[in-house]
């Protein structure tokens, strides 16, 4: 949970001196690892660094004020920066300007204390000071870690707490099974087979476009920062940089305020919650030459506004806080929005049109919310066949359905199984027992096609 701090003007000087300290400590780090190896072929690791810090004070007295956890900390984050460019997920490490550097961390109780029952109170950190914080957190416990984050001009305290489970936990789990299917129009369509909803999107960014565009506009006419010809940010800059980065802030929170209240609403009245797997970095690539590029971008503007990965992952950690079950299903394999959820009829449709009408069955259905509740009952089927106690169905059974949602892989944590499936030869076997069964299987292939 995260505190707003409100330092006085003699601590906020002691606060940024501890900042740019930890800065100077990250970048000695990143050098110290690059030419020992460029030079002596050697790799240095964290526990060298670390073991290196009493003498490090020695020579740089000034770090003699500061918590040694709170420097080891600092000295970890490079280590893990490191591991991530080994493992090749994120760039090779570069020194930090005091722009790019947030804050520091104290990993243990030492060095911090807070006085605080969760809503508002006061932190004291060694060397430092007392501050006084805002904020309230939804469970307190007892603190734990404590990392101090500078960002557009404000100070933050983020703070983690030990809290029991049965806190976490409600007394009577939420019986619930709900289908969800995101999109740009219509952000949430919500569906238990029976009852349906539709939740429109915000459009936090659209709505504040010509504000960002307008002070976006006023910082291009002002002396911009160049590295390369050593030319440094004028003061009227820095100052329309402030006012972008205050609007695009707003949006931010504005966007996670939204998220979390639609994610407690969801997990209020349903422990079981199925929705689209869905690749959002891969829906957001850049158009092709020719290939439509205006309506490519306002797309990818519309998936960024609802924020899919940020209302997915949060609606995930919320079902899975109380002990319910969130399952992904695999939309490539499914089909959500080109099958029937009535007769499992497979028909494709291109994305103009929004309403599901089966030419099989003639169920008739928004096309979101049609997608919804197939995608719920591939899901009970799935924790069915994994072992999971299935909830009450409504409407219609899955072996029923003559679609190929059994065959489908189930993403969730309860069905992968694969590594102990068994041998080939059992696989096989399997296989040629399908074969000789009677004619039920040709007859659900030869309706999905």
């Amino acid at each position: 949970m995260t505190f707003r701090l409100y330092p006085n003007k003699q601590i906020e000087q002691f606060l940024r001196y501890h900042r740019k300290l930890h800065k100077d400590l990250y970048n000695a780090a990143v050098y110290n690892r690059f030419t020992q190896y460029q030079k002596f072929n050697q790799s240095v690791s964290y526990f060298e660094q670390q073991n290196s810090l009493p003498a490090f004070k020695e020579v740089w007295t000034e770090y003699k004020e500061i918590n040694s956890q709170a420097l080891q900390a600092t000295l970890k984050r490079v280590d893990y920066a490191f591991e991530r460019w080994f493992k090749g997920l994120g760039k090779r490490p570069r020194f930090k300007s005091i722009r790019h550097y947030s804050g520091w961390t104290y990993p243990a109780k030492s060095g911090y204390s807070v006085e605080s029952n969760g809503e508002n109170g006061y932190l004291n950190l060694s060397k430092i000071g007392r501050i006084q914080m805002r904020g309230q957190a939804k469970y307190w416990g007892i603190p734990t870690t404590c990392t101090i984050v500078f960002r557009n001009g404000k100070w933050y305290a983020s703070i983690t707490v030990d809290v029991l489970d049965q806190t976490l936990k409600p007394d009577i789990l939420p019986i619930g099974a709900i289908g969800i299917d995101l999109g740009c129009n219509s952000a949430l369509s919500i569906t238990d087979c029976e009852n349906h909803q539709q939740i429109e999107a915000p459009k936090f960014l659209r709505n504040a476009e010509q504000l960002i565009k307008k002070a976006s506009k006023s910082k291009r006419r002002k002396q911009s920062p160049n590295r390369k010809k050593k030319i440094k940010a004028s003061r009227r800059w820095k100052k329309a940089q402030a006012k972008v980065s205050k609007i695009t802030r707003k949006v931010a929170n504005q966007r996670q305020n939204w998220v979390h209240q639609i994610a407690s609403e969801i997990v209020s009245g349903n422990s079981f919650v199925a929705t689209e797997k869905l690749e959002v970095k891969n829906m957001t690539s850049k158009a092709k030459k020719g290939k439509r590029k205006k309506q490519k971008v306002g797309l990818n503007k519309s998936i960024l506004d609802v924020g899919f990965g940020m209302l997915r992952s949060t609606i995930k950690y919320k079902v899975e806080q109380i002990g319910g079950v969130f399952v992904e299903v695999p939309t490539k394999k499914v089909k959500p929005s080109q099958t029937c959820p009535k007769c499992g009829h497979q028909h494709k449709k291109t994305l103009d049109i929004r309403v599901h009408n089966c030419a099989v069955c003639g169920y008739q259905q928004d096309r979101d919310i049609a997608a919804a509740e197939v995608m719920l009952y591939w899901a009970k089927g799935s924790h069915f066949v994994a072992g999971v106690p299935p909830v009450v169905e409504s409407g219609v059974n899955l072996t029923e359905l003559g679609t190929s949602f059994v065959d489908a892989e189930s993403s969730s944590s309860t069905a992968n199984t694969r590594s102990s499936a068994g041998s080939m030869r059992q696989l096989g076997a399997k296989k040629r027992q399908k074969s000789k069964s009677t004619g039920l299987v040709s007859e659900t292939q030869t309706s999905t096609k």
